[in-house]
């Protein structure tokens, strides 16, 4: 089942979805037919950018919760040899 079928599916028989969906077509329809379709091509392109930015966000936090556990580790050695060293009575 994909994405656009789970909605549909769930809007069915649902009043809000019908109104919303309804609003929405409206809001397109008041335009004319070519400034709507620039409307939509500008918004899409939007969110398009925001989903982008949002991609590389999460690749970013990926990445520095690693880099924290590489960290982490290594200065969890360097405190395990310093208590080996201090720990030898040398």
């Amino acid at each position: 089942m994909t994405m656009q079928e789970t909605k549909a599916s769930y809007c069915e028989n649902n009043a809000v979805c019908d109104v919303l969906r309804y609003l929405g077509d409206a809001s397109y329809a008041v335009l004319p037919k070519d400034v709507a379709h620039k409307l939509g091509e500008l918004k899409k392109n939007f969110w398009g950018g925001v989903r982008w930015l949002v991609e590389k966000e999460i690749e970013w936090v990926e990445a520095r919760v690693e880099g924290g556990d590489r960290l982490r580790e290594e200065w969890q050695r360097g405190a395990t040899r310093k208590s080996e060293t201090s720990g030898s009575g040398i």
